[in-house]
């Protein structure tokens, strides 16, 4: 059996709590503990996070998926108290929430906590109330639940994750990675997220409104896909430069409407969101490191002003420019 304990807690830690529970499937609960529980030398003097699983009745012996057990070692008015909290799922998707999970939950955002949830976490967020009026995900196999049982939220099965300032919602199991580096990149930066990223062995970053599900990941390689392989990176060694869709698809030597067809079946997403989403990317290390001014950095990742680039990382990144350089630049 495994007891999850907390590590010595720092004094300026942010605290990190997320929910254990009888009969859970263990890798999101792993992710959240891989990005939010693990010591990290190789960022120095930063403080990283402290991370407290929680259950209804710490002690207790909780059954996952796979024939292991674990116990928990803080209970729900931990959670509550906590300054993020990740809800990784629930018992029963058809079933009704805890009234005790719910009631904390509620405390949580009232206290103006970073409500989070991952696959059919969303519904504990849902019966609190926390997603009324709001759009939300959660695994593509319980959208349509969750519409039915909470219509007043509005649900898009199509999307990794949506951030709604301090309620975050993802969908199922991987997506579960992009919101938790998500998260990082919102608090330190893409440098600290870059290099969690690393140790985790997985792509720094994916745009939230990348579809859930890509139909390209179950077939096999066809030559379709080697040249939008080819073209995305001929594109990734060119984004300063205007960038269209017939001139991706003849690198990819494809017309303008295969080409299309393909890359979405592929990434989920049109090619100009994805040279877009690259070059908000690729501007973060700039703004970081503080070369030039914003309307350098835009010309230099291939904006063709300012106020387009504004207005792209705003909707990616929910900040400005130049507030994100001023929260993660070298002179912060």
């Amino acid at each position: 059996m495994l007891t999850i304990a907390s590590r010595p807690p720092s004094e300026s830690a942010h605290t990190v709590a997320v929910l254990a529970f009888d009969g859970m499937a263990p890798f999101e609960l792993g992710v959240v503990v891989e990005v939010f529980g693990l010591h990290r030398p190789e960022l120095g003097e930063l403080p990283w996070y402290e991370l407290k699983v929680c259950a209804e009745q710490p002690g207790r012996e909780l059954r996952a998926v796979g024939g292991f057990s674990l116990k928990a070692e803080h209970g729900l008015d931990v959670l509550a108290a906590a300054d993020t909290v990740i809800v990784p799922g629930v018992p029963d998707a058809g079933g009704a929430v805890s009234p005790a999970l719910v009631a904390a939950v509620q405390a949580a955002h009232a206290r103006g906590a970073r409500l989070v949830s991952i696959c059919s976490g969303a519904f504990a967020l849902a019966a609190a109330g926390l997603l009324d009026g709001r759009r939300a995900t959660t695994h593509w196999r319980y959208a349509a639940l969750l519409a039915e049982r909470y219509p007043g939220v509005e649900v898009d099965p199509d999307v990794l994750y949506v951030d709604n300032g301090s309620v975050l919602t993802s969908a199922g199991s991987a997506a579960g990675i992009d919101l938790c580096l998500y998260l990082v990149r919102s608090d330190h930066g893409a440098r600290v997220a870059n290099a969690v990223a690393r140790r985790f062995v997985v792509p720094p970053h994916r745009e939230g409104g990348q579809a859930q599900f890509i139909e390209a990941a179950v077939r096999p390689v066809a030559e379709e896909d080697d040249g939008v392989a080819r073209s995305m990176a001929w594109a990734l060694g060119r984004l300063a430069q205007p960038l269209t869709v017939s001139a991706l698809a003849r690198v990819a030597r494809m017309s303008e409407r295969s080409y299309l067809r393909h890359f979405t079946r592929r990434n989920g997403t049109s090619p100009i969101r994805w040279v877009v989403a690259q070059r908000v990317a690729a501007s973060l290390p700039l703004l970081e490191a503080g070369d030039g001014t914003v309307e350098e950095v835009a010309a230099a990742v291939g904006f063709d002003s300012p106020a387009t680039y504004r207005h792209h990382f705003t909707r990616a990144m929910r900040t400005t420019p130049t507030g994100y350089r001023r929260s993660f630049g070298t002179a912060a």
